[in-house]
């Protein structure tokens, strides 16, 4: 039901950005609002750095630690990231690899806290669908990199949003 809800309002979201009329060239700042595959994920928004402010905007943070991967594998075992729980300290990276059963992709789950996913939206490499929840990878080798500089300590639950429902989900522990 989570991901009927959330596709509910990513496809809302995509047709509010290309509905309507085009009023030119204009920048007000909506398109940092809607989530748009050419909206790059490393603008700086402003915010000072370190932890961003509950709900808010949060400052791109680059990996300055160690880059672990993971590998994100659909097969006749079924969809699954390998490993399914991965420890990191603030300011390492995770390299997320599609390998097969695709489309994949790396999103925060309804349950991280608005600050910390505000943190990782900022943070992650590439386009995004959606806040926190990067672009759907269609190949083998495709990949997402996500840092996890300034990121509180905690433990978070990522997800694969096509595979969701099939239980294609992580726990990262941030230390």
């Amino acid at each position: 039901m989570r991901l009927n809800g959330l596709a509910l309002v990513a496809s809302a979201l995509v047709l509010a950005a290309c509905g309507g009329g085009d009023k030119g060239n204009t920048d007000t700042g909506a398109a940092a609002a809607t989530p748009a595959a050419t909206t790059p994920t490393t603008t700086d928004t402003g915010a000072a750095k370190g932890a961003a402010p509950a709900g808010g905007t949060a400052a791109a943070a680059p990996v300055t630690g160690a880059m672990k991967t993971v590998n994100m594998v659909g097969d006749d075992k079924g969809y699954r990231f390998e490993p399914a729980k991965i420890t990191v300290k603030a300011g390492d990276g995770i390299d997320f690899k599609f390998v097969s059963g695709g489309p994949h992709n790396v999103a925060a789950d309804e349950s991280v806290p608005a600050d910390v996913k505000a943190q990782l939206d900022a943070n992650m490499q590439g386009e995004k669908v959606a806040p926190a929840a990067s672009r759907m990878l269609m190949a083998a080798g495709d990949d997402v990199k996500l840092s996890f500089a300034n990121v509180k300590p905690g433990t978070y639950k990522i997800i694969c949003q096509p595979h969701a429902a099939m239980n294609m989900t992580m726990d990262v522990t941030v230390q």
